[in-house]
């Protein structure tokens, strides 16, 4: 059996939740901005269609406020969001 890190586990549920066709889970750095021309070029509504995807299978609550905006800044800081909450 693979043992995915977390940060595996949330590139696998940011693919899925936003149904990407033309990236693969292992196309995203762990450090590579999400949004932005630099990034991924997300925006909000896929931060809210990930935010929606990793309270579900994390049971992490991410607040919508300017507060929490840097935790979607990249894979990896989403993961130190959900071991901070003590999920991952």
């Amino acid at each position: 059996m693979k043992i995915e890190t977390l940060e595996q586990q949330i590139k696998v549920a940011i693919v899925e939740a936003l149904a990407l066709r033309t990236t693969d889970a292992d196309d995203i750095a762990d450090d590579a901005p999400l949004f932005g021309d630099a990034g991924m070029g997300l925006d909000s509504v896929d931060a809210l269609e990930i935010a929606y995807e990793l309270e579900e299978r994390f049971g992490v609550e991410i607040p919508d406020d300017e507060a929490h905006r840097a935790v979607f800044t990249s894979v990896r800081t989403l993961a130190d969001f959900v071991r901070d909450q003590g999920r991952g």
